[in-house]
């Protein structure tokens, strides 16, 4: 399947996790914003949209990425591990991944894209709101080993790689002992973390450096 993507892209590093997770080969296409790659009528065909991530899976076109996250997971996880079918427990995955396209993923992106983008002084109020969401991600994974409860779904994956952006960018975890906890077994374990490591580390050169 196509997968229309900028390796340091957050929501698309946590869909390239989520397919190594299922066990699906994405057929990469590197699709560069900065050159206008995203407003080609070829592409604008695929999704009107014209954002990324996007992925085509036999003609099928989906973009938004957690809405791709769940596709994969409902259609190509071996079980439902990932995007549990319990509606308690997928009511859970789906708020934390409501919680990071929201509240996580924003608020990095209110702080820390008008400096990048606009070349303006940072922002001190967003910068606590940026702390208060690491915050909240702290209190969820209170006694629990993941974000929605002990097993690795795709909340995590989602959540790892805004994280991981948070980390490239220097942000201190030191006082969120849950986060820094959690983030190091995702490390150890979320598959396809290699790769959320080398896109965020490529953020970071293009971006922070």
């Amino acid at each position: 399947m196509d997968f229309y993507y900028l390796p340091g892209s957050a929501p698309c590093r946590a869909v390239q996790m989520t397919a190594a997770a299922v066990g699906v080969e994405l057929n990469l296409k590197l699709t560069d914003l900065m050159k206008g790659e995203h407003m080609k009528p070829e592409f604008l065909k695929l999704n009107p949209q014209h954002c990324i991530p996007t992925l085509v899976d036999n003609g099928f076109a989906l973009w938004e990425s957690r809405a791709i996250q769940i596709y994969l997971a409902e259609k190509y996880g071996k079980d439902d591990k990932l995007y549990p079918k319990d509606p308690q427990k997928r009511a859970v995955v789906n708020q934390r991944l409501y919680f990071d396209m929201g509240t996580l993923y924003q608020r990095f992106a209110d702080y820390h894209y008008p400096q990048i983008f606009a070349k303006q002084p940072a922002n001190p109020e967003n910068e606590k709101k940026m702390k208060d969401a690491v915050g909240f991600l702290n209190t969820f994974l209170e006694g629990q080993e993941y974000a929605a409860g002990n097993d690795l779904t795709i909340a995590d994956l989602s959540l790892a790689a805004t994280i991981a952006t948070y980390e490239v960018a220097g942000f201190d975890f030191a006082p969120y002992p849950n986060v820094a906890a959690w983030l190091a077994r995702c490390k150890a374990n979320a598959p396809g973390y290699a790769l959320n490591q080398a896109g965020a580390d490529e953020f970071k050169a293009k971006f922070l450096s």
